[in-house]
């Protein structure tokens, strides 16, 4: 089978929604070039390792890929990605560039250039990301993986946004904790809730791509019997008090059900958002106040923030 690799010069402020958009189209996987990597200072207290090439990286902006196969329909996919990127600039997010390449690759350089970008990589005090085809042993007793298949997931895991609300899950979740994951994408929140001792976890998507996605994950870590997965719309018909909401999405799908969250979070119960970039954080902030909730944290890295809000 032949297979198209798209390409997409934008911002980093477009990242996710282009991501959901290549997805939406039938890519099962995106990559992220962004030359901000070649040059960011690395904290090497969780073990990481870096491989980059500079060639693979744009001068300017960053670039999402994402592979499609090669049939009749092709041309009206990659016109309807165009239409649905342009469109983004309807909601006030910054498309850059938007400059769109497309190249043809053969199926096994497919699945190589999939591959050559992923690896174990510790992202946190506990956690490690490991693709399902690599070898790792724990390094420590109590270090925690996740296993992610990045062919058929929606991402590494290793995004800074996913970074911070698993770090913000890690000083948050206690034992026979009941957690709601709005947009659970890959639904590696979920799985990390589940592994921190989490007891309920309730992952939500929109997408039934996004779902069928996220239960083949958390099937293959083992955590099926804490964590269910559903389509829903946000945190529409949910009932029940939850120790923790926790929302990887854009700032302004969290301003849309800031309300909710705060009827459906416990006393004490706290809040996580991330997929905030820099600009949007003062509105995502008032936002969160003005429902009754007070900020423990805002943690940050790069251009990418998260909040952690108590009840």
């Amino acid at each position: 089978m032949k297979w198209s690799e798209i390409g997409i010069l934008t911002t980093n402020e477009a990242i996710e929604p282009i991501s959901n958009i290549l997805h939406e189209a039938g890519a099962s996987g995106v990559v992220i070039e962004d030359p901000f990597d070649l040059v960011k200072e690395r904290e090497d207290q969780f073990g990481e390792i870096y491989q980059l090439d500079p060639q693979d990286y744009p001068d300017e902006g960053v670039i999402v890929k994402a592979y499609l196969p090669v049939n009749s329909f092709l041309g009206e996919t990659v016109e309807e990605i165009k239409l649905a990127i342009n469109n983004l600039i309807l909601y006030n997010i910054d498309i850059g560039l938007n400059k769109v390449t497309l190249s043809e690759v053969r199926e096994e350089e497919w699945a190589t250039a999939w591959k050559q970008y992923y690896h174990p990589v510790k992202i946190s005090d506990k956690f490690t990301i490991v693709p399902t085809w690599e070898d790792y042993s724990p390094v420590h007793s109590d270090e925690l993986i996740i296993e992610l298949d990045p062919g058929m997931a929606f991402g590494t895991g290793t995004h800074p946004t996913t970074v911070l609300c698993i770090q913000s899950l890690e000083r948050t979740v206690r034992p026979g904790d009941r957690i709601v994951d709005v947009g659970t994408g890959s639904g590696v929140l979920s799985i990390a809730a589940a592994k921190l001792g989490a007891t309920r976890v309730e992952a939500l998507d929109l997408d039934e791509v996004a779902v069928n996605v996220a239960k083949s994950n958390i099937t293959l870590n083992k955590v099926d019997d804490v964590v269910k997965v559903r389509q829903n719309n946000l945190l529409d018909g949910v009932e029940g008090e939850a120790d923790i909401i926790v929302a990887n999405i854009l700032a302004e799908v969290i301003l849309r059900f800031v309300d909710d969250a705060y009827r459906l979070v416990k006393k004490d119960g706290y809040f996580i958002s991330s997929g905030i970039i820099q600009q949007k954080k003062d509105d995502v902030k008032e936002a969160i106040l003005k429902a009754g909730f007070t900020i423990e944290e805002i943690i940050t890295m790069e251009d990418w923030v998260s909040i952690i809000a108590k009840k």
